[in-house]
């Protein structure tokens, strides 16, 4: 089976000095030259496959590169070394903020962010709906997104993404600032999901949750990629290393 992300040699680079410029000459020079003291590489080297319908759990600690990852298989993210090429659409739920405007009214918002992944109007039209039951706001259809509460927003972002048809579902522990009742709900539709033959990439520090979706783990430590296996190795090799 062809895989449907190929991730060769990846690494990309971040500068710790935000205020640090670089020159005209820089974006001529070689890779070496180009590399200063206060560069950092949250990845580096970094290379694996997934096929269509693999549930993958990417574990590690804060700041290991995990979240740079799966940016940088959603496109938002360009590599500086290696390559990603993602041969299929991706329905990302990264942040929750990401494609949301502050002073648009949720109802507004659903249109905009829904159309910005490819559903017609008339496609949201039909869903908006059960995209609005299933984030329990009706209430609040006509209100700014900025007045709603960090739950809330959670929820209506998740619901406009689980509509989306694409076949691989991005998700970067966003969820874990719902409360437990909805979160649960999200869940069986990302159990629903999987059961329709989806693609998962999930990123999160909850090994309860990493075992009931995930048969496979990236294990990324200190941006390299430690362990690729089943996520059961994974788990055990990760708290062996830093405890459960």
């Amino acid at each position: 089976m062809a895989a449907v992300i190929d991730v060769r040699g990846l690494g990309v680079r971040f500068r710790r000095n935000r205020g640090a410029r670089r020159s005209f000459k820089d974006l001529f020079a070689s890779r070496e030259r180009r590399t200063r003291p206060d560069d950092f590489w949250p990845l580096r080297d970094v290379s694996f496959q997934v096929e269509s319908g693999e549930a993958i759990g990417v574990v590690g600690r804060n700041g290991q590169g995990k979240s740079t990852l799966l940016k940088l298989v959603a496109g938002v993210l360009l590599p500086d070394e290696g390559s990603v090429r993602v041969h299929e659409g991706v329905a990302p739920l990264i942040e929750i903020t990401g494609g949301f405007v502050d002073d648009l009214t949720v109802r507004d918002n659903v249109y905009l962010t829904a159309g910005l992944h490819g559903m017609t109007r008339a496609q949201i039209d039909a869903r908006f709906g059960e995209i609005i039951d299933f984030a329990e706001i009706g209430d609040f259809v006509d209100t700014p997104y900025k007045h709603l509460s960090s739950g809330m927003k959670v929820r209506i972002a998740f619901s406009v993404i689980s509509q989306l048809e694409e076949p691989m579902l991005l998700v970067d522990e966003v969820l874990a600032v719902g409360d437990r009742g909805f979160r649960e709900k999200c869940y069986r539709r990302i159990d629903e999901l999987l059961a329709g033959g989806r693609t998962l990439f999930f990123v999160s520090h909850n090994e309860k949750d990493l075992r009931r979706f995930c048969a496979r783990g990236l294990y990324l430590d200190k941006g390299r990629l430690v362990l690729d296996g089943p996520i059961s190795d994974v788990l055990d090799l990760y708290n062996q290393d830093y405890g459960s």
